[in-house]
């Protein structure tokens, strides 16, 4: 399975730090291919209605690994109790079915708990719309849980780890089920 971790903000470092928690728990777990996308290295065009295809660069580069995904973890800040401008813009740049028969895994760092229902009123309509399998669960990372670029809170730690386990045991059975479908046509 291809696997892409996309840090979806352009600045901060929390979203970061967990995402290469959970680049770890990844590498430790599972042989398949692993890809970590961190939007802050990237320099990404604005969507303006072209085929994702027809852009160049870290553009082209983050869209064709997105595309060819088959399980994709999602990590965000919350700024304005929304999903970063940054991350949308991804989403602008790909087609409407760009994440189907993909297997989406997400989490969120905020300042407050105030914030929690974010992704869910957010973050998972956007992805439903553009047909992903959304893991019903995410995590969701408060700033009291880092300390010095470091996740301190072991009750994080393990709903990273069965974020982690969880979407791929979900991405593998769902592999199987397509594979069942298509071994009964005989074309």
């Amino acid at each position: 399975m291809n696997i892409v971790l996309l840090s979806g903000s352009s600045v901060g470092s929390k979203t970061r730090t967990a995402m290469d928690y959970l680049q770890q728990q990844l590498t430790a777990t599972t042989n398949d291919h692993i890809e970590l996308i961190d939007l802050r290295e990237k320099s990404i065009e604005f969507s303006d209605g072209r085929n994702y295809l027809d852009y160049h660069g870290d553009t082209l580069e983050v869209t064709t690994a997105l595309m060819q995904a088959d399980i994709i973890f999602i990590g965000f800040p919350i700024f304005q109790a929304s999903i970063p401008g940054s991350l949308k813009n991804i989403f602008d740049l790909l087609p409407v079915n760009a994440f189907k028969d993909k297997v989406v895994g997400m989490f969120a760092t905020a300042g407050s708990a105030k914030h929690y229902l974010i992704p869910e009123l957010q973050l998972k309509p956007i992805l439903d719309y553009m047909k992903a399998h959304t893991m019903q669960t995410y995590v969701f990372i408060e700033e009291r849980d880092f300390h010095q670029q470091t996740i301190v809170n072991d009750d994080i730690i393990f709903r990273l780890n069965a974020l982690a386990q969880s979407t791929v045991r979900m991405a593998k059975t769902y592999q199987q089920i397509l594979q069942d479908e298509e071994s009964q046509y005989d074309f």
